[in-house]
C-alpha cells in the first residue's frame, strides 16, 4: 500500500476507536446531544419571547441559523477535551510507539469529531423542525448552507485539536471552555450588531462566527440575513468560506508540529 493509503486506512481506524469509546457510555454523549436541545428551548422561547427581529419576521427562524453556528462552535471543546485526555493518560504516546502513519492520530481525531458534528447538527435541524423553523429557499442553497456549517466546524476542530495538545491536561479545558461564550455571544446570532454599542457591535460583525451565520441566513432564506449593514454583513457568503479556510491554514500546521514536539 501507498503511504497514503496507508495514513487514511490508519486514520480511519483511529477515528472507528474514537467513535466506539465516545458512545460506549450513554452518560457521556446523551448529555452533549441534549445540551443544543435546551439551549434551542430556552432562546427559542423563554427569550425569544421579548425579541425584535430587524426588518420583521419570526424570531426562532431568524435564531435557528446563530444557534446552529453556536453549537459547532461549542463542539471544538469536545475536542479539547478529548485530545487532553488521550495526552495526558498517555494514550497519545502509546499511538506514537506504534507503527502507523504520523498523522494517523489527528486524521483519526478530524474524521470522529466531523462524524459526531454530522449527528449534533441532524439533532438540532430537527429540534428546529419542530420548533416550525424551515428553509424558504431550495434545498440546493439549504445543502450550501449545511456544507457552511461543516466547513466551520472542520476549521474549529483544529483549533481545538491544537489548543488540547497544548494543554495535555483534561482540567485546564475547562478555563479554556469559558473563553468560548464571548466568542459565541458576541455575534449575530441573537440580535442584530446594530443594536448594540458601536464597538462591540463592530466586533460582533467582524466575528468569523458571524459571517456563517449571516451566510446561511441568506441561503436558508430566514429573515435578518445582512444584520449589521456593513461589508461583513453584505460579503457574509464570501466571508463564510475564507474565513475556515484562514483558520485551516493557521491551525493545522500548528497542530502537526504540536504532535511532533510532544516526543521532544
Amino acid at each position: 500500500m501507498s503511504a497514503l493509503a496507508l495514513g487514511l486506512r490508519d486514520s480511519w481506524t483511529l477515528a472507528g476507536r474514537n467513535l466506539r469509546r465516545g458512545y460506549a457510555v450513554p452518560a457521556q454523549f446523551v448529555p452533549a446531544l441534549a445540551f443544543p436541545v435546551v439551549f434551542t428551548l430556552l432562546y427559542g422561547y423563554v427569550f425569544g419571547s421579548g425579541m425584535t427581529v430587524p426588518g420583521g419576521g419570526d424570531y426562532i427562524a431568524f435564531l435557528m441559523p446563530g444557534l446552529f453556528v453556536q453549537m459547532t462552535a461549542f463542539g471544538l471543546v469536545g475536542t479539547m477535551s478529548e485530545v487532553a485526555g488521550d495526552a495526558a493518560k498517555g494514550i497519545t504516546d502509546r499511538f506514537r510507539s506504534l507503527p502507523i502513519a504520523a498523522a494517523a492520530v489527528v486524521g483519526g481525531r478530524s474524521v470522529s469529531d466531523m462524524a459526531n458534528a454530522v449527528l449534533g447538527l441532524a439533532v438540532m435541524v430537527a429540534m428546529g423542525l419542530l420548533m416550525g423553523w424551515s428553509w424558504t429557499r431550495g434545498a440546493a442553497d439549504a445543502a450550501a448552507a449545511i456544507g457552511l456549517l461543516l466547513l466551520l466546524r472542520f476549521a474549529l476542530l483544529w483549533i481545538g485539536i491544537y489548543l488540547g495538545l497544548l494543554a495535555r491536561d483534561p482540567e485546564a479545558v475547562s478555563g479554556l471552555f469559558l473563553l468560548t461564550f464571548p466568542v459565541t455571544m458576541v455575534t449575530s446570532a441573537f440580535v442584530a450588531p446594530e443594536l448594540m454599542p458601536g464597538w462591540l457591535g463592530t466586533i460582533a460583525e467582524w466575528n468569523p462566527l458571524s459571517a456563517t451565520i449571516g451566510a446561511t441566513r441568506e441561503l436558508f432564506g430566514n429573515p435578518g440575513a445582512a444584520t449589521g449593514g456593513g461589508w461583513p454583513a453584505q460579503h457574509a457568503q464570501l466571508l463564510a468560506v475564507l474565513w475556515p479556510l484562514v483558520l485551516v491554514a493557521v491551525f493545522l500546521p500548528l497542530a502537526a508540529r504540536r504532535y511532533r514536539a510532544m516526543s521532544r
